[in-house]
């Protein structure tokens, strides 16, 4: 489905990715680790064009993206649903307007059949009954589940998820954790999640990949990720300030 080829991207001198290589499996979700400033976001910027790289290709379904004409980027990107760190809602629409926005935008609907999806999707994420609330009027974690109600209600083949978890407690994160899950089995899309949360990492993804020094240097099932004997894959599973890893 997607696959980066050599992907490289410096700003200011500074290499961010370098000779990065990655394929990310159809129906599968991947998540990828490493450290904060890293260049995880760098990537996800590229897989669905807002960055070109220095040099390399993005792929998607064999087409280079950034051989692309703008008509036909914005195509691709159909292809994509996105769910930001902090949500991204827009706080002058309650929850039923800011998962129905991208309804209006891109298909031509009767008002009848925007209620019906947007109400379908926000029972799929537990939203059932919040729909005319203000995003100031709901939870950190409800704020996620709209933004990824949002993301959904196209139905996109690719699921991209920036630090899903970030600023949630323990439980809550577990709930955003089990309802990727849910919503991966429910509809079966490519999913990438950017992540610093081992332990949801190893619950919800396919496979594990980690960048380091602009490159992946692992990859792999959970469980054969967990038997890395690379240091740097070990210090950082363990959370240890002793290894390779330079604080």
């Amino acid at each position: 489905m997607i696959i980066l080829e050599g992907l490289s991207k410096s700003f200011n001198g500074v290499k961010v990715l370098d000779n990065l290589n990655i394929e990310f499996s159809e129906k599968q979700i991947t998540v990828v680790i490493g450290r904060s400033g890293g260049g995880k976001s760098v990537m996800l910027k590229h897989i669905i064009g807002l960055m070109k790289p220095d040099s390399g290709k993005v792929l998607i379904g064999g087409i280079d993206i950034n051989t692309l004409k703008k008509k036909e980027l914005n195509e691709i990107r159909k292809k994509f649903g996105m769910v930001f760190q902090d949500g991204a809602l827009l706080d002058s629409l309650n929850v039923f307007e800011n998962v129905a926005f991208p309804l209006r935008q891109h298909l031509k609907l009767s008002e009848n059949e925007i209620k019906d999806r947007v109400f379908s999707v926000l029972e799929d994420v537990g939203l059932k009954g919040q729909e005319n609330k203000m995003p100031s009027e709901i939870s950190g974690g409800m704020r996620k589940r709209v933004g990824v109600a949002r993301a959904l209600i196209l139905k996109p083949e690719i699921m991209l998820f920036d630090e899903p978890t970030t600023g949630l407690d323990p439980v809550m994160s577990d709930v955003i954790n089990n309802l990727i899950i849910s919503m991966h089995n429910k509809f079966q899309f490519t999913g990438i999640i950017i992540s610093h949360d081992i332990s949801g990492a190893f619950k919800t993804g396919n496979i594990i990949a980690m960048l380091y020094d602009g490159s992946i240097i692992e990859s792999g099932a959970p469980e054969e990720f967990r038997k890395s004997i690379n240091p740097v894959v070990k210090q950082f599973i363990k959370g240890s300030m002793e290894g390779p890893i330079v604080i």
